[in-house]
């Protein structure tokens, strides 16, 4: 029955596009899939997806990513930008779900797919706003493109379907709660131990591979950080236990180094 009601919501949604009333901007299809299917883990500060949970309402997904590709060029030049980015984050994360759904359960990774033939990132192997697009599309040629959002918390929007990113929210993005909701993920991500710490024995901040390919976007002043030693100061308190260790940070003192990515399929144990 569930499955069913998700068919129905997405259904409606591609209903709404093709008869001219509009993408629906609540993410609603998309938004209950993610509530039903992601399991928050470590105190809130991670999450695993149920890729077998996707499978079965596979129809509704693909059905959320069916209006996905119904919006226009012209449609999304006439929104909001948070709009554009609730959208184009979360078809980011839509769009990979179903990637991995195309081999699962036979792989254990996102890499599994390939870097050449069958590069998960560069195939482009959806539509978006009218023509052929791949994940990199939406990421590094549109989210990340200068002066399009300038934001460095795209880096905790967008899933790449791993252990080692930071996690997939159990809520679809909207305009209206944007900004909360990517500094809520940015919060979570600084407090899992396991990919971003502080050492006191090396007087060293351990952080995600994120803060090194990605580093740069940290130090362009978006969002009140000109450093990844900016990021580690806000979240002191998040990254250390003791006063003195988080009095180190803040006054951003502390080596930065960098903790290997784990590529593993973020699956539900």
């Amino acid at each position: 029955m569930f499955n069913r009601m998700l068919a129905i919501v997405a259904l409606v949604g591609i209903h709404a596009v093709c008869m001219g009333q509009g993408f629906d901007q609540s993410h609603a299809a998309w938004d209950a899939l993610l509530a039903r299917h992601v399991k928050v883990t470590s105190n809130g500060n991670a999450s695993q997806v149920d890729y077998k949970g996707f499978m079965q309402d596979r129809a509704a997904l693909q059905a959320y990513l069916k209006s996905v590709s119904a919006v226009t060029q012209q449609d999304y030049d006439s929104w909001s930008k948070p709009q554009k980015f609730a959208f184009l984050a979360n078809a980011y994360n839509a769009f990979t779900i179903e990637k991995i759904l195309t081999r699962y359960p036979n792989l254990k990774s996102i890499r599994d797919f390939g870097n050449f033939i069958g590069n998960p990132w560069k195939d482009k192997f959806f539509t978006l706003l009218g023509r052929p697009q791949n994940l990199d599309g939406i990421e590094h040629e549109t989210l990340r493109a200068p002066g399009a959002f300038d934001d460095p918390r795209v880096h905790v929007a967008v899933n790449c379907a791993s252990i080692g990113c930071p996690m997939l929210g159990t809520h679809a993005f909207t305009a209206e709660t944007l900004d909360a909701q990517l500094d809520e993920l940015l919060r979570h991500f600084m407090s899992d131990r396991s990919r971003n710490r502080y050492n006191p024995q090396t007087r060293s901040v351990e952080v995600s591979k994120v803060f090194d390919w990605y580093g740069k976007d940290f130090t362009q002043g978006h969002h009140g950080f000109s450093s990844v030693a900016d990021v580690a100061a806000k979240y002191a308190d998040q990254l250390a236990d003791a006063s003195d260790d988080r009095a180190l940070l803040r006054a951003k003192k502390a080596a930065i180094t960098f903790l290997d990515y784990d590529w593993s399929l973020n699956d539900v144990k």
